[in-house]
């Protein structure tokens, strides 16, 4: 259902970064509290969140050598 949304080429990306700070880290921040996490389970949330922001800034590419 996000997926969609995040892809959407006709909302900002202020409205999509909102969201995301906003809905998915709330309930990620909410159900981790539910259960120890792991060094595995920190990672894996990490790699999702940068997945999300990923998909909503696009390729970011460091001119800088």
């Amino acid at each position: 259902m996000l997926q969609k949304f995040f892809k959407n080429k006709n909302l900002s990306k202020k409205l999509k970064l909102r969201l995301q700070n906003t809905v998915i880290d709330k309930v990620l921040t909410y159900v981790s509290e539910t259960w120890t996490l792991t060094n595995r389970d920190r990672k894996q949330l990490n790699v999702f969140e940068r997945k999300v922001y990923r998909r909503i800034l696009g390729r970011v590419y460091d001119n800088e050598k």
